[in-house]
């Protein structure tokens, strides 16, 4: 019986295209990306023109797929009850190189309308704390962030 529950989770696992696992993670990162939009409880006119071209430029897509990405992450985004459905996504399947420029592409967005919120803020440190990142990689993207507003 174990053998052939092994042998069913093999079979299922590997049934996930490629392309099912890349969109799987984009969706993943957008719906953390949204998280920082929407903590301030305002979609300022600077996070919403900066997110579509964010993704526009970090992930080869054309402005419409950027955007129905959007579309889906924020259904998926409203029905999570945390941020480790996320991140253990991204865990799975990038580098710490990644990790570092999703949190930096978070602290964008959080400055995108000149001014941090505490929820922001929050949000930002929970995630890199669940990404494995140490603290000095937070910081580091954050003054970067903070260099290139």
């Amino acid at each position: 019986m174990i053998a052939k529950l092994k042998q069913f989770l093999t079979s299922h696992s590997q049934a996930v295209t490629p392309e099912e696992q890349t969109r799987q993670l984009n969706l993943a990162a957008v719906s953390l990306l949204l998280e920082v939009v929407f903590a301030d409880e305002t979609l300022s006119n600077e996070e919403a023109k900066l997110l579509p071209s964010m993704l526009t430029d970090a992930l080869s897509l054309t402005q419409s797929e950027a955007e129905e990405l959007i579309e889906e992450a924020t259904k998926i985004q409203g029905n999570s009850t945390s941020l480790y459905e996320f991140t253990s996504e991204i865990n799975d399947q990038c580098s710490v190189e990644q990790k570092q420029k999703l949190i930096l592409a978070m602290w964008k967005l959080a400055y995108a309308d000149g001014q941090l919120c505490r929820y922001e803020d929050q949000i930002i440190r929970r995630t890199a704390e669940l990404l494995y990142l140490k603290h000095s990689e937070l910081i580091q993207m954050r003054n970067i962030a903070m260099e290139a507003r």
